[in-house]
């Protein structure tokens, strides 16, 4: 089984490495100067309560060099993963699956989703079709990432939290390709249940995606405090509900409620979002597939999202206002 991380970045590094020590036949794509110290010095996994692992693994700049794989598992932040399509195509065979690691609603969401809206393509998420054609939507195997991880300098992941890559066919079916990697993965000391309904997990954690991430980004607080504030707890509960009937109305059942889910987010503690962490360091903004994915399916399903809307507006101009994003 060839498997290629295509971004390895802090999680898609976490993959690699613990992958590569269980003997997995991994390779990775990164770039700049963690792709040069990776194949200077090999890649290195540090996890609490464990010595430092470093292992070497194959990478490289460019798809080309790495050739057609069973699996290219996508851990690119979302929109960073249209321009690239063309340059992944070398590693496509005839069988290729694309695990989309990505957050936020995925571009093939409406693939054996059935129903009326069977088949409808997100322009927030996949703009100019670029992954339903370029991939083909029969490619993809869903996965809904939990780790928490970073890269500590070039080369180094330093992992914080969780382990578990939930996996779900669009269909809901438990494949073969699926049970496949679930074995590799969790032969790599990783949890990978393979879901019938994934889409469910997909919207527990776009929750907190959707409205943590851009409070955070507006007010600069840490999980803890912008879930305890009254007023950022209102404005986070309302876009949760708004965001829970638009799902329900696609079919989705929520296992936990909106109190429980924020409450969560503040056991997590003086955590800073990606989206802050993204600000901060000059990084594009994931403005479109945490939020705006979410309005468009208010759109599409004719449901209001005046919460989500008002917030969206404000955190795409301080996005634009420090050039990190341009929608």
């Amino acid at each position: 089984m060839k498997i290629c991380i295509f971004g390895a970045g802090a999680i898609g590094g976490y993959m690699a490495a613990k992958l590569a020590k269980a003997g997995a036949d991994v390779s990775i794509v990164a770039r700049g100067p963690h792709l040069a110290a990776i194949q200077s010095r090999g890649l290195t996994l540090l996890e609490e309560g464990a010595e430092p692992l470093t292992v070497q693994v194959r990478a490289s700049a460019s798809a080309a060099d790495l050739g057609p794989q069973d699996y290219v598992i996508v851990t690119l932040k979302a929109h960073s993963v249209p321009p690239v399509v063309g340059a992944m195509q070398p590693l496509l065979g005839h069988q290729t699956t694309i695990v989309s690691g990505v957050n936020g609603v995925p571009w093939w969401y409406f693939y054996k989703h059935g129903g009326a809206l069977e088949g409808t393509r997100l322009a927030s998420v996949d703009p100019g079709n670029a992954q339903w054609d370029g991939f083909g939507p029969d490619r993809v195997l869903g996965c809904v990432v939990y780790p928490a991880a970073e890269v500590s300098e070039p080369g180094t992941i330093r992992h914080i939290e969780g382990n578990r890559f939930s996996l779900g066919e669009p269909d809901g079916a438990k494949s073969e390709r699926a049970l496949a990697l679930s074995q590799a993965l969790t032969a790599a000391g990783l949890k990978a249940p393979v879901r019938p309904r994934l889409r469910d997990e997909i919207w527990v954690k776009l929750w907190g995606n959707l409205s943590f991430n851009p409070i955070s980004a507006l007010t600069h607080a840490t999980l803890d405090v912008l879930c305890t504030d009254p007023g950022t707890r209102s404005v986070a509960r309302r876009m949760m509900i708004e965001a829970q009937e638009i799902a329900e109305k696609l079919g989705v059942s929520f296992p936990i409620d909106v109190e429980r889910r924020i409450d969560g987010g503040a056991a997590v503690g003086a955590h800073r979002t990606s989206m802050l962490q993204d600000l901060d360091a000059g990084r594009p903004m994931e403005i479109d597939a945490l939020v705006g994915s979410v309005q468009e399916l208010g759109r599409i399903t004719g449901t209001p999202t005046p919460t989500i809307d008002t917030v969206l507006a404000l955190v795409a101009l301080r996005g634009r206002t420090a050039g990190l994003y341009h929608a």
